[in-house]
């Protein structure tokens, strides 16, 4: 047997494992998605940095305020008071405290991140804002202010919108030594039906559907919580002032101490969102050049499983339709080297109709939202993985991001340079 034929025979084996594996994940989702969970014995302190008024920002707020959890602070945090989601929050501060469960209620003003200066070359100095991202800087902010009965830290993004069990199933993990911190994940879900939306929708699902009971799990800083022992333990607050990327850092520094980042199925959250294609491009590129600077080996993984999935499903139909035509190549030769690009196909095409089925199930509420979104992954799955492709590509080149209306330069996982204020930033990604 050629040595081609061994390489389409790895090709199955290992479609067949990442079938394997989405198939668990599926079934790990669906199994603890509706699990109850009242064990409340943690102080957790719910931190939410906001920015501008996303879509959805009222009910976005409104659902956290409503969390069925006896024992928690709610704080929100902003650079400037001048920020639009200030006096907003101000009223529904007003308007749902009295009904919340929420013990204390807090609005924080935690400033722009501030100037250091940096020895650069010889006796030659200079002042050049190397800091953390905004977002690490307000989140900073609220960790200072918390006491000593504070027991886990939890935290949201002001574009999700969660279930009211959303803090309770986050909570609940942490009583577990294993477990550094918890995790969900976001769900795009289209505020407009245009194709940049339903891109966005459809490239992120892929993305969440490699979540489950596994230890390559990450965690995403729009719904996540830590202990406060854990963070001091693996020195969050030595490390955050140092980077961009909230989730990444925890990420490495839970796994480092030999800790696991727990999914949680009931914390995937809606996010509803508009887009462009710009707007798309600047979200997804930057998405992945903080993966590619902060965590090197997550997007080695990406660019390549990318490529992988592409190769197969494209390369392989090539080879087997040259594999038809040539008379020499038959009997069971001949169906190894078909079989590639069906199984590749069947198997993408697989995914696609679990991660649907999945979603309609635990967002049961938006799928009437998520219909087409669903036709759009199903039919052209093939589709959004060349594009998936092509964005990792783009961030293969160049470390400035525009994150919130700010610029940042990436130089390392541990050191970042604010360029300042690019445009008034507007609702969205």
């Amino acid at each position: 047997m050629d040595w081609y034929y061994y390489i389409a025979l790895a090709a199955i084996l290992s479609q067949l494992f990442f079938l394997v594996q989405t198939i668990k994940n599926y079934r790990y989702t669906l199994a603890k998605y509706k699990k109850k969970r009242s064990w409340h014995q943690l102080r957790a302190v719910l931190i939410v940095p906001c920015k501008g008024l996303d879509f959805a920002f009222h009910e976005n707020i409104t659902s956290l305020f409503n969390q069925d959890y006896e024992n928690y602070l709610l704080w929100f945090v902003v650079a400037e008071k001048s920020d639009p989601a200030y006096d907003e929050l101000c009223r529904l501060k007003n308007q749902l405290s009295q009904n919340s469960k929420a013990r204390d209620v807090q609005i924080f003003v935690a400033g722009k991140v501030g100037d250091r200066k940096k020895q650069s070359g010889g006796n030659k100095q200079r002042a050049t804002q190397y800091a953390c991202s905004q977002k690490i800087h307000n989140l900073l902010c609220c960790y200072e202010r918390i006491g000593d009965d504070v027991d886990a830290l939890a935290f949201a993004d002001s574009d999700v919108c969660v279930r009211s069990d959303w803090l309770s199933h986050l909570v609940w993990h942490l009583r577990l030594s294993k477990t550094g911190a918890t995790s969900g994940y976001r769900w795009f879900i289209p505020k407009k039906n245009n194709l940049a939306s339903l891109a966005l929708s459809v490239m992120n699902a892929k993305v969440a559907q490699l979540l489950g009971n596994t230890r390559f799990n990450q965690a995403w800083g729009g719904s996540m919580a830590i202990r406060v022992d854990v963070f001091r333990e693996i020195g969050l607050d030595k490390i955050w002032p140092k980077t961009i990327s909230d989730d990444l850092s925890l990420s490495h520094a839970v796994k480092k101490a030999g800790k696991k980042v727990e999914f949680v199925p009931a914390c995937l959250v809606a996010s509803y969102e508009s887009t462009t294609w710009p707007k798309l491009f600047e979200f997804i590129r930057r998405q992945f050049v903080i993966t590619r600077v902060s965590a090197p080996r997550t997007w080695w993984f990406g660019l390549i499983s990318s490529l992988y999935s592409i190769l197969g499903l494209w390369a392989g139909f090539a080879l087997a339709i040259y594999a038809a035509v040539k008379s020499s190549i038959t009997g069971y030769k001949l169906l190894i080297i078909v079989a590639v690009p069906v199984l590749f196909f069947v198997g993408q095409l697989s995914s696609a109709i679990l991660r649907r089925k999945m979603i309609s199930k635990v967002l049961e509420k938006d799928w009437p939202k998520l219909k087409l979104a669903c036709a759009a992954d199903i039919l052209f799955f093939w589709l959004w993985s060349l594009l998936l492709f092509f964005f990792i590509i783009a961030s293969a080149f160049g470390r400035t991001i525009c994150w919130r209306g700010i610029r940042y330069k990436l130089l390392g996982p541990l050191e970042t340079i604010s360029l300042g204020e690019k445009v008034p930033d507007g609702k969205g990604l």
